[in-house]
């Protein structure tokens, strides 16, 4: 464990007891020619042909962040999306329904976005090489989307990006990212890019909603006064 994990999760602890740019791939750049898609994701969904640009009005309370997640670093921007709004009720006495959170999924960390399913049927772990937050050994599971049965502590299964969703939090995943992916099940499946498009939508986490790119979905949160957290 080095010596950065350490003090990462030494500070998990600590909570659990007080209470960019998006790269320019082939896939990615081709996406940009096309017409808004139909993706309805969420209970919030888009009208059928538009993106879901609803979510900004969930923006809400005295402390509205947006944490942009581009790298997978074994999940931490997901979970430190989550411990925030613990240490300001800890030490700011601001409760946690006054404030919000946007947590913007892009770049290479769109992985962390597909459900385990995803990561099983694709090898992602081993080809993505990631690591398991805690161990840091490699691991095959979405950092993102360990419980208890992943050695994770309970304190740490609420980091967790369906508990992140299931509080009210603002999840959101880059399409251009998501493009990558569906080349990958593209050439995997041998299927047609129609196909490979929405069976890659199909495997996002629930509650997960897409959005042209993470640029666009940064600046709306900030357009909306949230304060920009580089996350991983």
């Amino acid at each position: 464990m080095t010596t950065t994990r350490r003090g990462f999760l030494d500070s998990l602890a600590g909570t659990a007891l007080a209470v960019g740019t998006t790269a320019a791939t082939p896939a990615a750049l081709a996406a940009l020619a096309l017409p808004p898609r139909e993706f309805v994701g969420t209970d919030e969904g888009a009208a059928q042909g538009a993106w879901d640009t609803r979510w900004p009005a969930r923006l809400t309370g005295r402390v509205k962040t947006v944490f942009d997640v581009p790298e997978v670093e074994s999940g931490y921007g997901v979970w430190r999306a989550s411990i925030w709004a613990r240490q300001y009720e800890a030490v700011m006495a601001i409760p946690a329904r006054d404030t919000s959170t946007a947590l913007v999924i892009r770049h290479n960390a769109i992985i962390l976005a597909m459900q385990q399913g995803f990561w099983d049927r694709y090898g992602i772990g081993k080809a993505r090489a990631v690591t398991h937050p805690v161990t840091g050994a490699p691991t095959e599971r979405n950092p993102a989307l360990l419980g208890a049965a992943d050695g994770v502590e309970p304190a740490q299964v609420a980091f967790a990006l369906p508990e992140f969703i299931k509080r009210g939090g603002i999840a959101l995943a880059c399409d251009l990212a998501l493009q990558d992916l569906v080349a990958l099940i593209q050439e995997a499946d041998k299927v047609s890019s129609a196909v490979a498009t929405q069976q890659a939508r199909d495997w996002l986490v629930p509650g997960v909603i897409l959005q042209p790119s993470g640029v666009f979905a940064v600046l709306r949160a900030q357009q909306e006064g949230a304060l920009y957290i580089r996350a991983s």
